[in-house]
């Protein structure tokens, strides 16, 4: 298996013209750099106290194969307004880059995976320098910027070009992040085709944690990119090996043909061995110096860099530069197959510190500022900084549209209506609102929308079906639409709102999905919210009341995820009217500087009578919605009642009609209910949590009566009410995989409906 290629590799690319004065300069800071992201993970380790005995941890190997990709990108080839995802072991490199910026306090050096110190991996939110994509979970932080990509090129369409210009946007991901299904989920994605501001740099060290990639394995990844139409391009060997393979037949096949094992191997080989692996193909050079010419990669050669990099630039669409590195280069652990997390010993940091010319005295010391990289470093600082996301909020959607619901219908049905509604209301207010949909967006009941404000695409491309006459969804794609739909990939959907709710241009994300994969999309969505982003997900159709499809296409979990999930409010209505007192405040709350957040809707098609619906003062009702459960039936207070025959009953969603009818049933028996509405178990979770540190004041419950909660899915999403009021509960839910039938069915077979709420409130009571 061939480690740098085959005869089909491309031609090498001309090395790009930096003076030589640059250059110089480059290589100072990259030593500088290379000592500082080191030191930073050995006084993490073995300098800084350890109360805790835990393993700190860091990627010194990791870290140095991309020392010189990143001193090329930041301080050559990067303008203004450019935005990078870096490899998470990188991160050392990033904060050492951004130190001598003039980005990043001193201080912070020491403190690399510390409280309230340098993340482990990089972080939007939590580090003091700036990033412009977290990453850490493999395989996303490397393709957000592809949803970026597309995020700028929709807020370009739709309100025009920005002061910073023309961003490009960049990925650094390591080779063994190829691995990951969500990179090539986004690859191939047709709605990202034809971004030509989108490149991407892998580091092909040729290593994963444990082992060795197989050299075949880079041909394969490379014909990957191709077949999705990116432009695929090799920073494959230095300008000195070029020259060398030019003077020496055989000696580039010779390299070509090794095993990757092989080549590792060699790397950490004696000049002997060197010599005696290569034959009759070694080049007649000193014997001293063929391990350094055998390590001359393209991936450490600043001209041959900057080539590849003006070529992607420069390419029609989207581009991959594949950058042949060396993991731990110019470490004592380089080419290791062991050295991911290996750690050099305090006699190693002391000897890579003389060879680096780190002063004596100063083990954190940037370059002196008359030298050629301390000027290279002046002029990059001296860049204007980019400026953060704008003060602009979006105008207020009305908190009312004063509309009535009758009859019967669902939350599904009423959520297209109720959007539908609301831009043809406030139509100055919906002009950021931007929905997303992975190829359901008719089956989750966006068609009036996207009839209403079309499908979004960078050029116009009408619907070829219109000939055939009115249609219920007119797909008209056109720049100036506010629906995005994708294939058929939650993570994607997840990655797009992500980058839609950090756009610099404020804007309404909402995306629609299938409730049950939600779960598939976890691993984005967790991504997405971890990084600051605020947006809407709906999550519909829900639970085992979608009981025709079977049990894979029945969602169980779901609600845990929401009530989990920081930085998210979980809702899930009963009535069309709670829905749209919730939508309108979701939509409100995503912008809003204090108390906001992103939101999770869990919506069903199952058709509620809409009569059932509380009666009052609709302020009051709407207040009562919004704080996230309220009191729908009250017969606790009533003659009669007292704590042996008084039961509370909590419901969310479609469970509220059992729970009504269950209450029903139980006065006929004389027994007394409180009926509660819970509309937002997220949201009174939070109240009943933050009350502990004397914050919001809980749900007020009907006090002494035990309570039973029902729900469609885990009891577990209710079961902490019995807490929350001080008394026994019996959580009611789902707790298997479901199956086709009818929801009748499937209530009595997980004891959901309200002969099951019943027999539930009579044990409570038989214990009294």
């Amino acid at each position: 298996m061939p480690i740098l290629g085959s005869a089909q590799t491309p031609a090498d690319l001309p090395a790009a013209s930096l003076s030589a004065e640059r250059l110089a300069a480059l290589d100072e800071i990259q030593r500088r750099v290379l000592w500082l992201a080191t030191n930073m993970v050995h006084v993490a380790n073995k300098v800084r106290s350890n109360s805790a005995g835990i393993k700190v941890g860091g990627h010194q190997a990791s870290s140095a194969s991309v020392v010189t990709v990143m001193t090329e990108l930041f301080f050559d080839f990067m303008r203004l307004g450019d935005r990078i995802s870096v490899k998470p072991h990188a991160s050392p490199v990033l904060h050492a880059i951004h130190y001598l910026l003039g980005n990043l306090d001193r201080s912070y050096l020491p403190t690399l995976r510390a409280y309230h110190g340098l993340q482990a991996y990089p972080s939007r939110t939590k580090d003091p320098d700036p990033v412009d994509f977290s990453t850490g979970s493999v395989g996303l932080g490397s393709v957000a910027p592809n949803f970026a990509a597309l995020v700028d090129r929709f807020v370009r369409a739709r309100f025009g070009g920005s002061p910073t210009g023309f961003p490009r946007f960049l990925s650094l991901v390591g080779d063994a992040e190829l691995d990951e299904g969500s990179v090539w989920e986004a690859v191939a994605e047709p709605a990202l085709g034809g971004l030509d501001n989108l490149i991407w740099i892998v580091d092909l060290n040729r290593q994963s944690l444990d082992r060795v990639i197989p050299g075949i394995r880079v041909r394969q990844l490379e014909s990957m990119f191709r077949a999705n139409n990116w432009t695929v391009l090799e920073a494959k060997y230095g300008r000195r090996l070029q020259e060398v393979f030019a003077r020496t037949p055989g000696l580039r096949d010779a390299i070509d043909g090794m095993p990757n094992e092989h080549y590792q191997y060699l790397l950490r080989s004696t000049p002997a061995e060197i010599a005696g692996a290569l034959g009759s193909a070694a080049p007649r050079v000193p014997p001293d110096e063929l391990p350094a010419l055998l390590a001359d990669l393209g991936g450490h050669d600043f001209q041959v860099l900057r080539a590849a990099l003006d070529a992607a630039d420069a390419a029609p669409g989207p581009a991959v530069v594949f950058a042949y590195t060396i993991k731990g280069w110019c470490l004592p652990i380089a080419g290791d197959p062991l050295n991911h997390s290996a750690l050099l010993s305090a006699q190693d940091i002391s000897e890579l510190r003389a060879k680096l010319g780190i002063p004596d005295d100063d083990e954190w010391a940037s370059l002196e500022p008359d030298s050629g990289g301390g000027r290279l470093i002046a002029e990059r600082s001296a860049l204007p900084k980019r400026s953060s996301r704008q003060a602009v909020r979006p105008e207020q959607i009305p908190l009312d549209l004063g509309r009535g619901y009758k009859g019967i219908t669902s939350t599904q049905r009423s959520f297209g209506q109720i959007l539908t509604a609301v831009a043809r209301m406030a139509p100055e207010a919906t002009q950021r609102l931007v929905t997303v949909s992975p190829d359901v967006a008719t089956s989750t009941n966006l068609g009036g929308w996207i009839n209403k404000v079309g499908v979004w695409e960078a050029r116009d491309s009408p619907d070829a079906f219109s000939v055939l006459g009115p249609r219920l969804i007119e797909w008209q794609r056109r720049p100036s639409g506010q629906h995005i739909e994708l294939g058929i990939s939650e993570t994607n959907l997840l990655m797009l709102l992500g980058q839609l709710g950090l756009a610099d241009e404020p804007l309404v994300p909402i995306g629609t999905l299938y409730d049950p994969f939600v779960a598939r999309a976890l691993d984005a969505y967790i991504y997405s919210v971890y990084s600051g982003s605020r947006f809407i997900l709906v999550g519909t159709p829900s639970g085992i009341t979608l009981a025709p499809e079977g049990g894979a296409h029945q969602s169980v979990v779901t609600p845990s995820v929401g009530l989990a999930l920081p930085g998210v409010t979980y809702w899930e209505p009963c009535f069309a009217q709670e829905l749209e007192w919730i939508l309108l405040e979701s939509i409100n709350a995503i912008h809003r500087p204090e108390g906001g957040g992103a939101s999770y809707l869990r919506l069903s098609t199952a058709p509620i009578d809409q009569g059932l619906f509380a009666a009052g003062d609709r302020d009051d009702l709407r207040a009562g919605v919004l704080s996230g459960a309220y009191c729908l039936v009250d017969h606790s207070s009533e003659p009669g009642a007292d704590r042996t025959n008084t039961v509370q009953l909590w419901a969310t969603g479609v469970m509220v009609p059992e729970a009504l009818k269950a209450a029903e049933e139980l006065m006929l028996d004389g027994v007394f209910t409180s009926v509660w509405n819970c509309v937002s178990p997220g949201r009174v979770y939070r109240r009943w949590h933050e009350s502990f540190a004397g914050g919001s004041e809980p749900v007020s419950v009907t006090g002494g009566a035990p309570a039973v909660t029902v729900i469609d899915g885990h009891p577990s999403a209710l079961a902490w009410v019995g807490s929350m009021a001080g008394v026994r509960c019996h959580p009611l839910g789902v707790t298997g995989y479901g199956q086709s039938g009818t929801p009748r069915d499937l209530y009595q077979e997980f004891h959901i409906d309200a002969d099951a709420i019943c027999a539930a409130a009579f044990g409570l009571l038989d214990t009294v």
